[in-house]
């Protein structure tokens, strides 16, 4: 397992991959006596340690108890940060596994962590969470697409005449062989 700085993604070198779970790193915590956590992050559960007033605690969390993997925006001085974040109900469980400058890595590390990690995909909008896409249940609905041949920018180099299906017809040359018997193939 690897051990991370703090906060989790912030360099290159310090990127966490979410195909190599299970995966160990340090995350930022105001209210730890340190001010930084241990993080356990696996497929199946999340184990965050830190110590609260002298107190050394451990939480082991399954990660079907957070709400899904959200992408958030902050603006700073002249520049805007990324960041990818393990959301939970309580906003102090809440875990950073990526951040960045470029919207366009942050939005593929989103996309990555939510699908190995299982978990809806999350919009921070006006201080609320919500999904980008619509669901049903697992799977995500789109609106119709159109058929491929009718309305394709390919369609006029495609011949329509192999689409249409025609009748067989027998002719005087048509071959028929009565009285033999089939010769089929048995394995």
């Amino acid at each position: 397992m690897r051990t991370g700085g703090c906060p989790a993604g912030s360099g290159r070198s310090a990127r966490l991959d979410p195909f190599s779970l299970p995966v160990r790193f340090l995350a930022r915590d105001e209210a730890a006596d340190e001010r930084v956590r241990d993080v356990e992050l696996t497929r199946e559960r999340v184990v965050v340690r830190r110590s609260l007033s002298g107190m050394r605690m451990a939480l082991n969390l399954p990660v079907s108890a957070f709400r899904g993997v959200a992408i958030r925006v902050a603006l700073g001085e002249g520049d805007a940060t990324v960041a990818v974040v393990l959301e939970h109900k309580d906003p102090g469980l809440a875990l950073p596994l990526f951040v960045s400058r470029e919207a366009d890595e942050a939005f593929a590390e989103w996309r990555s962590w939510g699908n190995v990690l299982g978990l809806p995909l999350l919009v921070e909008e006006d201080g609320r969470l919500r999904e980008p896409f619509a669901r049903l249940g697992g799977v995500r609905i789109e609106p119709v697409r159109p058929r491929r041949r009718r309305r394709s920018a390919l369609k006029r180099r495609r011949p329509s005449l192999p689409l249409r299906r025609r009748m067989g017809r027998l002719s005087d040359a048509t071959p028929v062989h009565r009285g033999e018997r089939e010769i089929i193939a048995r394995n």
